[in-house]
């Protein structure tokens, strides 16, 4: 039975009128609340016409908001200073009265051979993209020491953790992965975590997307001190169509229908599987996700809202999630509980 439902937007934004697709994203999230969803997650995007401060907004959203979670899935810590992050989520976590839920991944960032000199100029080489960058986050975040002094210097006084500190929040970081190895990782550091909609097709795991999943979810909690209760949310993208309009219907078709071929084999050196969107009732998506091994594994889901669709789209869409496709998998809206 699912418990928890949340919902993932990239928050896009014309670069003429940046402003409004922020505000839009703000009242998806505020809109989420009042439908009684438990999470509302961000995308990370530099360079792109996506959010690219998902903390800032999320302390926005902070203010308007009074009950529901608010995540980030994820935040590519390639782009980061782990010690600064740790100060930003802690001072938003408690902004939002304990509500901040920060998922983040490791790696280079995207097109680093073009953006490195920006990003590290003289010390890119130097950088280490390891999951020792997630360590030092998980050490930050702790309140365990980053620095050898503390005290008092003239009339100021100085801390040696990260200043503010907020209790809970360490319980609260996500990994997002997509590999075994991502997985068992996420689970020997405590971390909750974030099931990808895009996984690595790796040997023994057959290339079936759906058992990759599983493969995954099982890894962790295998690893985890929790075991069966080690917290996951599935990531898929799920469109239902219970009050679209019949040109909303279709375009939600022929968006799923493009993207479909990704989704058959593993694409590229590093062979991805995709997740396939399903598109549909709420009848009918609850019928296929009952189905589905790796959701019969969890309670928690963050389903993703399409990249391109327009506001009055993510309205519909989510207000069907709520009213229909929640309660046919057995969640109850978090305002009536």
């Amino acid at each position: 039975m699912l418990r928890k439902l949340g919902f993932l937007t990239i928050g896009l934004f014309d670069e003429a009128d940046p402003r409004r697709g922020h505000e839009s994203t703000l009242e998806i999230i505020e809109l989420g609340e009042r439908l009684g969803f438990d999470s509302a997650w961000l995308r990370h995007r530099h360079l792109q016409f996506g959010i690219s401060s998902p903390v800032a907004v999320l302390a926005a959203a902070s203010q308007r908001t009074s009950r529901i979670e608010l995540g980030t899935a994820v935040i590519p810590l390639g782009w980061e200073n782990p010690l600064r992050l740790a100060e930003d989520l802690a001072t938003v976590d408690l902004l939002s009265g304990g509500r901040i839920n920060p998922g983040v991944s490791v790696g280079p960032p995207m097109h680093w051979d073009q953006v490195k000199d920006a990003l590290y100029p003289g010390t890119a080489d130097a950088e280490d993209f390891s999951y020792a960058r997630v360590e030092r986050l998980l050490a930050a975040v702790r309140g365990e020491p980053v620095t050898g002094f503390s005290g008092t210097e003239g009339f100021e006084q100085f801390s040696d953790r990260v200043q503010p500190h907020s209790p809970g929040l360490a319980s609260r970081l996500w990994y997002g992965g997509g590999s075994l190895r991502s997985a068992q990782w996420a689970g020997q550091h405590r971390m909750n975590f974030l099931t990808s909609s895009v996984v690595k097709a790796e040997d023994p795991l057959p290339a079936d997307f759906e058992q990759i999943q599983l493969a995954h979810i099982r890894e962790f909690r295998a690893h985890h001190p929790d075991g069966d209760q080690a917290r996951v949310s599935q990531g898929l993208v799920v469109i239902p169509t219970d009050s679209a309009s019949p040109a909303q219907a279709a375009k939600y078709r022929e968006y799923a229908e493009k993207r479909t071929p990704r989704t058959l084999t593993p694409q590229g050196p590093a062979r991805m599987m995709f997740a396939p969107d399903i598109v549909g009732t709420s009848d009918e998506i609850a019928a296929r996700l009952s189905a589905n091994a790796a959701f019969r594994e969890i309670d928690e889901v963050a389903f993703a809202l399409p990249f391109t669709f327009e506001h009055d789209d993510y309205v519909q869409i989510l207000t069907d999630m709520a009213r229909s496709l929640g309660p046919a998998l057995g969640w109850s809206p978090a305002a009536g509980r």
